[in-house]
């Protein structure tokens, strides 16, 4: 399941490979394995990419539930067995160079720490601490903040993604305003209010749902859409990303969970 969910948010075989730490044919192997159960193909393969087909659409919602319930019960079996072991949850892009740099420093000084780490989508950015299925979330503020310790780690400038051969694309900054006509790509209803109007500019938009990065991507590559994004992140060569100059720059932060005081 988590190789389907992989190759079902990367929309693309090589970068779901490449994110699971494995070569392609074992993943193709395995997801050519999990149809044959299913009795249905998952995704049509085509020279213009990979799509989920609707029997792989209605299997990506419940593969994400069951992969959480069992995040939920590894989490509680660990507690039960006192391991000495932390859960860490990476809001989105896991290959982003300040964690690289986090995840060094802390394994030199607690090396007899686990780390686990969970790689959320951007419906919640919290990456499940509220419900308990991490210890600590590695994430872009703003979001409610009640009942959570914030400590910002560093801020990045904001940037419009756009196809490359967007007219706007060849701009050296962009304003909001020059975006009010286009389409935005959106979270799912529920998503926090303060992380919505962040990432659509303080202002309702209307555009296609997406869940994961290459969701947001994709959206962009396939129907124009815009959306923010921080710089400093590679993008594919059919996309480009343009600085806004009245967009405050985006914070990344470590969050946990407060201490309530026993009495």
């Amino acid at each position: 399941m988590r190789y389907f969910v992989a190759v079902a948010e990367e929309l693309h075989f090589g970068r779901a490979a490449t994110r699971l730490h494995m070569s392609q044919p074992p993943l193709s192997r395995a997801i050519k394995q999990l149809e044959a159960e299913v009795g249905a193909r998952l995704f049509t393969r085509s020279a213009a990419g990979v799509a989920l087909t609707p029997v792989g659409a209605v299997l990506l919602d419940e593969a994400r539930a069951l992969l959480d319930h069992a995040d939920r019960v590894r989490v509680r079996v660990s507690a039960a067995a006192g391991a000495a072991a932390l859960t860490v949850g990476i809001l989105g892009d896991g290959t982003d160079p300040g964690v690289t740099r986090l995840a060094a420093a802390y394994r030199r000084r607690h090396p007899g720490i686990d780390i686990r780490v969970r790689e959320t989508d951007l419906t919640d950015p919290t990456c499940g601490l509220r419900t308990g299925l991490v210890d600590v979330a590695l994430t872009r503020a703003p979001f409610d903040e009640t009942a959570l310790t914030v400590r910002a780690l560093r801020t990045d400038p904001v940037g419009v993604v756009l196809r490359a051969d967007d007219p706007l694309a060849r701009r050296d900054h962009l304003r909001l305003d020059e975006l009010s006509g286009r389409r935005w790509f959106q979270f799912p209803p529920g998503a926090d209010p303060l992380w919505q109007s962040c990432w659509n500019g303080g202002r309702p938009r209307e555009g296609p749902v997406v869940r994961a990065v290459q969701e947001c991507l994709q959206a962009v590559l396939w129907n124009g859409t815009v959306g923010l994004a921080p710089l400093g992140h590679d993008l594919p060569t059919e996309l480009v990303a343009v600085p806004l100059i009245d967009m405050a720059p985006s914070r990344a932060v470590a969050v946990w969970n407060k201490v309530t005081p026993t009495r």
